[in-house]
C-alpha cells in the first residue's frame, strides 16, 4: 500500500516531517474527477452524490470538476454525460466503445487508467459499490497509487492534500488517510454517505472523447448472460425515506415482528444492526452500518441499538434519528435527535397503534382539511 495514515484530525503541519516534495512528474496533476458508474444503461445514484462532494473539493482547490464516463455507443452513455453536467461537472471525459457494453474489469481498468495517465487528475473518486470497488482496486494497483476505501468524509487540508476519513479497527475508530506523494489521490465512498446535490438543467459542456485501444478478442472474460439478484432488489434501505431498525436490545428474533409491524404501518423499510445479523435473526441485506447499508432517510427509528461507531457512520446522515434504548448511557443518544429511555419491546406496539390511529383514512381527511 502507498497510503500513509495518521490518527484522526492530524493537522497538516503535523505531517510536515513525513511529507516529501511531490515528485516532479506528479506536479502537473490537476482537477477532481468522478468516475460515473454506468451499468446496463443506468447511472448509479452514488455518482451524482460524488459529483456534489467533488464540486466542493474542486472549489476549495480552485480546479475543475470532471466526470469520467465509460460505456458503449448509444443514447444511455450520452444521457450519463448530460446528467454529469446537470449535477455540476465542468467537463466530461468520455470513452465510448462496444467492449464496454457490460462491466468487465479488464477493459474498464484499461479505459480509466489510460484516461488518468493522459489527462492527469489529482483526485479520483468512485462509488464503493460492487462495480466501483472492483474497478478502483484494479486502477489504483495499475497506477501504483493509494486508495482509501469506504470513506465517510472527504476534505482538502491547508496543504491541498485530500483528507479521506474512514472507520478502522472494526469500526471502533475513525482514521484520516493521506496519499501524500502519489497521484491521483483515490477514494471510494459508499452510496448515501454524501448528500445528493441539487440537479440543475444545464447544456452539455465540453466533452473530451478518448479512444480505447482494445478489441473484443483482447479480452479474456466473456459475458454469457445477466441474471439480476431478485432478493437484493426487494430491499431498498439505502434510498428509503423512513427506516425502522432493531438491535440486540429487542432480546429475541421473534420480537423483530414488532419492527416489521411499525415499518409496514409507516410505509417504511426495516433493518437491523450488525450483531443481529451475526446472531442469524435477520438476513445480511437488512444490515445497516459500516459493513451493511448506509442510509439517509428523513426519519430513522432505532430500537434496542446501542449505536457503536460502525453503526453510527451508516445512519448519521438521517434528517431525524429517534432512539429507543433502556440504557441512558448508550452511545446512540450522543447523536440521536430524540432519545427515549424505555424498553423498546413495550413501546413499539404502542407506537404502532398510535400511528395506525394517526394515519387512518378518517384522520387523514381531518388533517387535509
Amino acid at each position: 500500500m502507498t497510503e500513509e495514515a495518521k490518527k484522526p484530525a492530524a493537522p497538516a503541519a503535523g505531517r510536515a516531517g513525513m511529507k516529501k516534495e511531490l515528485p516532479e512528474h506528479f506536479k502537473s496533476y490537476k482537477h477532481v474527477w468522478v468516475a460515473i458508474e454506468l451499468e446496463r444503461g443506468q447511472v448509479h445514484p452514488v455518482s451524482y452524490e460524488l459529483l456534489g462532494c467533488g464540486r466542493r473539493l474542486a472549489d476549495k482547490l480552485g480546479v475543475q470538476l470532471a466526470g469520467a464516463v465509460l460505456g458503449p455507443p448509444g443514447e444511455a452513455t450520452w444521457h450519463a454525460v448530460a446528467e454529469a453536467f446537470a449535477y455540476g461537472a465542468d467537463l466530461v471525459y468520455l470513452v465510448e466503445d462496444p467492449v464496454l457494453k457490460d462491466y468487465r474489469n479488464e477493459p474498464y481498468s484499461k479505459a480509466l487508467t489510460d484516461l488518468v495517465n493522459t489527462y492527469q487528475p489529482e483526485i479520483l473518486l468512485l462509488g464503493a459499490t460492487t462495480l466501483g470497488r472492483d474497478l478502483a482496486g484494479s486502477v489504483a494497483t495499475t497506477l501504483k497509487t493509494g486508495l482509501t476505501a469506504d470513506c465517510t468524509e472527504l476534505d482538502v487540508d491547508d496543504d491541498k492534500s485530500l483528507a479521506a476519513t474512514r472507520p478502522t479497527f472494526g469500526g471502533s475508530l475513525l482514521c484520516t488517510i493521506y496519499t501524500l506523494n502519489f497521484r491521483p489521490q483515490m477514494a471510494t465512498v459508499r452510496p448515501r454517505v454524501m448528500p445528493m446535490p441539487e440537479r440543475k438543467d444545464r447544456p452539455v459542456g465540453r466533452v473530451i472523447q478518448h479512444r480505447l485501444p482494445m478489441v473484443e478478442e483482447d479480452i479474456v472474460t466473456k459475458v454469457l448472460s445477466f441474471i439480476p439478484d431478485g432478493q437484493s432488489s426487494k430491499v431498498n434501505l439505502a434510498y428509503a425515506d423512513i427506516v425502522v431498525a432493531g438491535g440486540l436490545g429487542l432480546g429475541a428474533a421473534e420480537n423483530f415482528q414488532l419492527i416489521r409491524n411499525l415499518a409496514s404501518t409507516l410505509g417504511a423499510e426495516y433493518g437491523c444492526s450488525r450483531p443481529v445479523v451475526q446472531k442469524g435473526w435477520m438476513p445480511s441485506e437488512r444490515q445497516i452500518g459500516q459493513t451493511g447499508k448506509t442510509i439517509r432517510p428523513k426519519l430513522y427509528i432505532a430500537a434496542g441499538i446501542s449505536g457503536a461507531i460502525q453503526h453510527r457512520v451508516g445512519v448519521e446522515g438521517a434528517d431525524l434519528i429517534v432512539a429507543i434504548n433502556t440504557d441512558p448511557n448508550a452511545p446512540i443518544f450522543d447523536f440521536a435527535h430524540v432519545g427515549i429511555v424505555t424498553d423498546a419491546v413495550r413501546l413499539l406496539p404502542a407506537l404502532t397503534e398510535a400511528f395506525i390511529r394517526r394515519l387512518s383514512p378518517h384522520n387523514r381527511d381531518k388533517l387535509a382539511s
